[in-house]
């Protein structure tokens, strides 16, 4: 009977060191897959841009929510541009009324080439009649007197009308220059969108008043994503620009989903490793910050966290 006790507490502790043997590969195994192989690890983000108005006025129409995409050139509202339309007519009116004063040059000049045409006119008829010794050379002599007078007079006449054309037309030209610069706040009160993009924040309604610079909408491409890491002083001679990188993100099923990107940028200055590091001994070292760009069919988004293996 004690022999069958001592065998069955023999076999009962190798089946429990079995199963603690089996536990322990299956833990092991269990740690091998979650425990994640990786050289750097950061967070997704975006090249955006605050898109601000260039105009002055009231806001009548902003047409953009947030998380649209938007088109390069699309127009998304419009800002009240009511006093520079008038301001324009205004202008317009001063130009055509200044330019009513300059004189018609051939209407001013129609009488004194009426004298000259009747005067040379008289010449010819003066020169055939001193040819028959009807008229005197001394007449000839009054006759070509009076044409030069006349010519000259038309001369002076003509530049004088010249130059008050001309005194005109440059008094008209600031006015001109004003109007293309209505003209240009004309179209800054057209919000156009400058690039193609999907827009983040809205920080601005219809019915405020916008100001030039006032920030109206913040938009970036979300095409292609920055994937932000940091490396260690001894990994940096195993990373250079445009080099290919495996980018690993979280694939939400316990696993990783794996992409290429491409180095864009490697910081040339150490810092302190970002406080989102939860260990004070680890912020206490220095790194190099590192931009992956990865393209993005809607997988990665702003502030995911991502990692590489170079």
């Amino acid at each position: 009977m004690k022999n069958n006790s001592l065998l069955f507490q023999s076999n009962k502790s190798g089946t429990c060191l079995y199963l603690l043997l089996i536990a322990l590969l299956l833990f092991g195994i269990s740690c091998k897959k979650e425990v994640p192989t990786y050289d750097a690890t950061g967070a997704f983000e975006a090249e955006d841009v605050i898109i601000s108005a260039q105009g002055q006025g009231e806001i009548l129409g902003l047409n953009i929510e947030e998380g649209a995409t938007l088109n390069a050139g699309q127009v998304v509202g419009y800002i009240d541009s009511t006093q520079l339309v008038l301001k324009k007519q205004q202008l317009e009116a001063q130009i055509a009324a200044l330019l009513g004063k300059k004189p018609n040059v051939p209407v001013q000049l129609s009488a004194l080439e009426a004298q000259l045409e009747s005067a040379e006119h008289e010449r010819s008829r003066i020169q055939k009649m001193v040819q028959g010794d009807a008229a005197t050379p001394k007449q000839l002599d009054d006759i070509n007197a009076q044409i030069k007078v006349i010519q000259k007079q038309i001369n002076a006449q003509r530049t004088s009308l010249n130059t008050t054309n001309s005194s005109i037309s440059k008094e008209a030209t600031p006015l001109r220059i004003q109007i293309e610069q209505i003209e240009d706040q004309l179209a800054k009160c057209r919000i156009i969108n400058p690039l193609k993009g999907t827009v983040l924040t809205k920080y601005a309604m219809a019915y405020e008043i916008a100001s030039p610079g006032k920030p109206l909408y913040q938009i970036a491409d979300l095409s292609s994503m920055i994937l932000r890491v940091y490396i260690s002083g001894n990994q940096l001679s195993q990373i250079k620009l445009n080099q290919n990188v495996t980018v690993k993100s979280d694939d939400g099923k316990g696993g990783f989903y794996k992409d290429q990107g491409t180095v864009t940028w490697i910081n040339d200055k150490a810092e302190f490793t970002p406080k989102t590091i939860q260990t004070k001994d680890e912020r206490a070292n220095l790194v190099y910050a590192v931009k992956i760009k990865v393209k993005n069919d809607g997988r990665y988004k702003i502030g995911m966290y991502g990692e590489i293996q170079l």
